[in-house]
């Protein structure tokens, strides 16, 4: 068998599997960001810090994402609006599990491409029509994917990036969410 480099250090995810499968505390993550208002629909996230294997970390940087609406919603158009986050998050999420899950598979990737599509019905949102959802009505994901593996090989890559995706999983599944003022 040759070697496989899609740059995932998989011997380290099964370590740390097996480390976690005794330590259910250590596994017990927080991850934060912290969200300024700038002007109009303008706002500035920043995440550097979050809670994991019983101790704070920090990112190597500091990343700031600017969220805003297009200028077809009479905004100034200085970022993504936040719902076109959650398709950022998801495409992210299932391309890294494919490149992982190909790792541990002993599959070469040459390419992985996710085109992700979101459905959305803003009279939700405008408040036009109560009956119309305030989110996406629905979201698909096209995987591209070049590699050394048959294609029902690469379909199974892509189910088991979605059963392990954390993205996946918040969005398909109920998540509780409390939004409250200090």
């Amino acid at each position: 068998m040759t070697d496989v480099d899609n740059g995932v250090n998989v011997q380290a995810l099964l370590d740390a599997r097996e480390v976690l499968k005794g330590a259910a505390e250590a596994a017990q993550f927080t991850w934060r960001a912290t969200s300024k208002w700038e002007n109009g629909v303008h706002s500035t996230t920043k995440i550097q810090n979050f809670y994991g294997l019983g101790e704070e970390h920090q990112h190597k940087t500091e990343a700031v994402f600017d969220a805003d609406h297009p200028e077809v919603f009479a905004a100034q158009d200085q970022g993504i609006t936040p719902i076109e986050y959650l398709l950022v998050g998801l495409a992210s999420c299932l391309t890294a599990g494919v490149a992982s899950v190909a790792q541990n598979r002993g599959i070469q990737l040459r390419s992985v491409e996710a085109q992700v599509e979101g459905n959305h019905d803003i009279r939700g949102i405008l408040g036009v029509d109560s009956d119309v959802r305030n989110g996406y009505n629905d979201i698909k994901v096209t995987f591209s994917i070049d590699a050394d593996a048959s294609r029902q090989e690469i379909e199974a890559l892509v189910a088991q990036s979605q059963k392990r995706s954390a993205v996946f999983d918040a969005l398909t599944n109920p998540t509780d969410v409390t939004v409250e003022v200090a």
